[in-house]
């Protein structure tokens, strides 16, 4: 019997912005073991947290002159692709092919491209403007929240057609929330939950939009609503 690859089953979409991760991490790790770039290799880390990360100042920058220029925009969709170890990558890579695998067997692979950057993009910018000493922001958690967001829609819509309590679809994001709670308490925070949080309300909202049938249901719940 042949043996299968444990990625086989994912979506090639989510094996893709996987494969990018990792790509990334073994070029900043092999120039830091010094097997690529020579001495300049070290710093190549750094140089592209400052070049394709988000900065907290220069999101509040451009929101209060009102200018978005192309090369700063580009970092809202580049930062999930960088992180400060391999450690921090691996637990976001870890949610993404988790949540990725059960979100890309329902939604069109654009459906998780859409979930994935427009949770990256709206995390960072509220990160931005609501922490006020906010620093750089890297890794691909927000974007990992947001495909929490989806698979949370998709277990609210089956408790709603089995007429069983929609809250519970929340569990999952009620108990990483707790834990972001706790570890806050006992080691501080760096404000990403902010960015984790708002990944999440916008992958759970964007899903009514882009999930199989979605917008009609929408549409429905709409004229529902403006009936009763």
């Amino acid at each position: 019997m042949r043996a299968q690859s444990p990625v086989n089953d994912i979506s090639p979409v989510v094996v893709g912005l996987f494969g990018l991760m990792l790509a990334l991490e073994g070029v900043f790790a092999a120039a830091e073991a010094g097997l690529v770039g020579g001495r300049l290799g070290i710093g190549w880390r750094v140089a592209a947290i400052e070049d394709y990360g988000v900065f907290g100042s220069l999101v509040q920058l451009m929101w209060e002159r009102g200018a978005w220029p192309p090369e700063h925009l580009l970092r809202f969709v580049t930062y999930p692709f960088l992180h400060a170890s391999f450690t921090h990558m691996i637990f976001a890579a870890a949610i993404m092919l988790a949540l990725g695998k059960y979100v890309g067997d329902r939604f069109r692979w654009w459906a998780v491209l859409v979930v994935f950057f427009s949770a990256s993009i709206l995390g960072a910018l509220a990160w931005g403007l609501l922490k006020a000493d906010a620093g750089v922001l890297i890794g691909g958690y927000p974007a990992a929240y947001g495909l929490i967001g989806a698979f949370t829609y998709i277990l609210w819509v089956q408790l709603r057609v089995l007429g069983e309590p929609q809250l519970r679809a929340f569990q999952l994001i009620g108990f990483l929330m707790l834990i972001r709670l706790v570890l806050g308490l006992l080691f501080g925070s760096d404000g990403v939950w902010i960015a984790e949080i708002v990944g999440f309300a916008t992958g759970f909202l964007v899903s009514f939009l882009v999930s199989p049938g979605g917008f009609h249901r929408l549409r429905m719940a709409i004229r529902g609503a403006g009936q009763s």
